[in-house]
């Protein structure tokens, strides 16, 4: 469950970042988009998420496992 999450509010804060540039003109959006950019390849060679840990202190359980094995 953590990935579906994760994978969809990434997906959805680049988007945004990329409508947002978009419709304003303003380039500063696309940091949003870099930044999570960067947090994906962080992911990738780490195995450790922030939204991760942050879901699980909320108490949204992990039914199908995830990419974060650390507690």
């Amino acid at each position: 469950m953590y990935n579906r999450i994760a994978h969809g509010f990434a997906g959805t804060l680049i988007i945004t970042s990329l409508v947002l540039t978009h419709f304003t003109g303003n380039n500063n959006w696309l940091w949003i988009a870099a930044f999570v950019g960067v947090n994906l390849f962080q992911n990738s060679l780490t195995n450790w998420c922030l939204l991760h840990q942050i879901l699980k202190a909320v108490g949204i359980k992990d039914e199908n496992g995830s990419c974060s094995t650390n507690s």
